[in-house]
């Protein structure tokens, strides 16, 4: 089975991959190709390695729209 590539270029791993990683949500992970072309997939890093750099704006923008909310926008529904 294959994954479809975003426009921008993401795709999302699956479950299996993920925990055969054990990598979860604000994790990193680094893709490298080996000498036959195969494409390798490492957990780098620590934990939350982004969350320090972002720890201080915490707070900063207040909550925001709810997930529901950006759906509804980004498909031009009226609420």
């Amino acid at each position: 089975m294959g994954y479809a590539i975003t426009t921008k270029g993401q795709v999302t791993l699956p479950k299996r991959v993920r925990e055969n990683l054990g990598v979860t949500p604000g994790d990193s992970v680094e893709f490298r190709l080996n000498d036959r072309g195969e494409v390798i997939v490492e957990k780098s890093g620590e934990p939350g390695a982004a969350a320090p750099r972002l720890e201080r704006w915490r707070g900063v923008f207040g909550p925001g729209p709810t997930t529901d909310e950006v759906m509804a926008m980004t498909r031009g529904e009226d609420e």
